[in-house]
């Protein structure tokens, strides 16, 4: 490993260490105590974003169970290296929101379209007018329900000066605490994104004491468990799971040992989809994403006890060095526990995946042969197939990974493995009936 490969390595575990984590805590709390301020609780709301709609039926819940000052900014959306395919994610998130709406209990239908510029500006518009006489938290929902429900008429009026003006403030407060995405939460240093990352902010509420009388226990939207416990019926013989990782994704390591584990739970057969890196196919992922994701990434980690943090990042030769032996290991029946051996070392043991001796690691790791592994390493004949796993991928609306299909079901990140085992749920009564 390069000198610059191991201090950052030892970079990425301090930041993403539970130490620096509750030392940071510490910190903004004795400072908060010390000004004798409120808790400051900050959410950006992005109009036109189905997540932030989502979020907006919960505020009144969250403002009655939390004792915090809620300061709430009108925000655009992401900027253009944060949503490199735009229009596939306004389709996305739509489709998503639906789904979630529909486990959470709330209120969305996917119309088909996003709303039109002018129905956005007449809702932020309402939006903002609500948010000056304090009622926001009141009417958004109400706002964010008949804009998505196609209610609004529009106008021919152009955009109002203090609605851009807002959004224009919004967004750079936004990008100075360091995101970039709309329905997310910022508490002390810290960033929660929608109702997937909510019960993180509660539980760091409550741990604090900042509660009301009678604030339940059970946070406002608790994350399924994939898979089940209760897992009693098997899937019909040949269905499969399609896998879609990369080696370079945080996110596709975390989920790895979950998704083997809901295929063999119901019987499926799991297959393993390589795409190559989005940052290798000429998408960005600048430094305040990548911070983020990473961060993001130790966080969830922790709570799913997956080791994480120690980091060698495999950007560029190391993938391509693993991809260039991932068929083979397939093909020796050990793919799985090559591209689990890969990831856990590179994401939590600080293994140079560029070097022959951190391979030589990860291969025998997996339990394959080294002396094979290294006469085979190197070739390209994996990229065909890299390429079209890519393919498939975007046919399907999907551009990132983690991603999972069953069937005509798909969905994206590691936070929606229970709409897979949803679809497997009901495979498998349909296969037992």
């Amino acid at each position: 490993m390069s000198l610059r490969a191991a201090i950052m390595s030892r970079i990425a575990r301090y930041l993403t260490s539970s130490e620096r984590l509750a030392a940071a805590r510490a910190k903004a709390e004795r400072r908060r105590v010390a000004k004798g301020e409120a808790h400051l609780v900050e959410y950006f709301h992005d109009t036109s974003d189905p997540y932030s709609y989502l979020v907006s039926q919960i505020l009144v819940e969250f403002a009655r169970r939390y004792d915090v000052d809620l300061k709430i900014h009108l925000v655009a959306p992401p900027p253009d290296w944060a949503a490199p395919e735009r229009e596939q994610l306004a389709a996305w998130s739509r489709l998503d929101s639906h789904r979630l709406a529909e486990k959470a209990g709330l209120n969305f239908q996917d119309p088909g379209i996003t709303p039109p510029a002018e129905e956005i500006e007449q809702a932020e518009a309402e939006l903002l007018d609500a948010l000056k006489t304090g009622a926001f938290v009141q009417q958004a929902a109400r706002i964010g329900g008949t804009l998505w429900g196609r209610g609004l008429s529009g106008n021919d009026k152009p955009l109002r000066e203090d609605v851009a003006a807002g959004k224009v403030d919004g967004s750079a407060r936004r990008e100075a605490l360091g995101h970039y995405l709309g329905a997310t939460f910022h508490y002390a240093g810290e960033w929660y994104w929608g109702l997937d990352r909510l019960h993180y902010l509660e539980a760091r509420l409550r741990a604090l004491g900042a509660v009301k009388p009678g604030c339940p226990e059970t946070p406002i939207f608790v994350p399924p468990v994939c898979p089940a416990s209760d897992v009693s019926n098997r899937v019909p013989e040949g269905t499969e799971l399609q896998y879609y990782l990369s080696f370079r994704s945080p996110y596709t390591y975390i989920v790895a040992e979950r998704v083997k584990a809901l295929a063999e739970s119901y019987g499926a057969r799991l297959r393993l989809r390589f795409v190559l890196p989005m940052v290798m196919r000429g998408l960005p992922v600048p430094r305040m994403k990548g911070m983020y994701i990473t961060k993001d990434t130790a966080r969830e980690a922790r709570r799913l006890g997956v080791p994480f943090g120690k980091i060698a990042d495999p950007v560029g030769e190391p993938v391509e060095r693993g991809y260039s032996l991932l068929p083979w290991a397939i093909s020796e029946g050990k793919g799985f526990e090559f591209c689990l051996s890969f990831m856990r070392n590179v994401w939590s043991e600080g293994v140079d995946a560029g070097s022959a001796k951190g391979m030589e690691v990860i291969v025998k790791e997996a339990g394959l042969n080294w002396k094979q592994a290294s006469n085979i390493m190197g070739n390209d004949d994996w990229r065909a197939e890299a390429e079209a796993n890519r393919a498939e991928m975007s046919e399907l609306g999907l551009w990132g990974v983690p991603s999972f299909r069953v069937g005509n079901v798909y969905t994206w990140g590691q936070d929606r493995l229970w709409v897979i085992e949803d679809e497997l749920k009901r495979l498998a009564r349909g296969n037992k009936s």
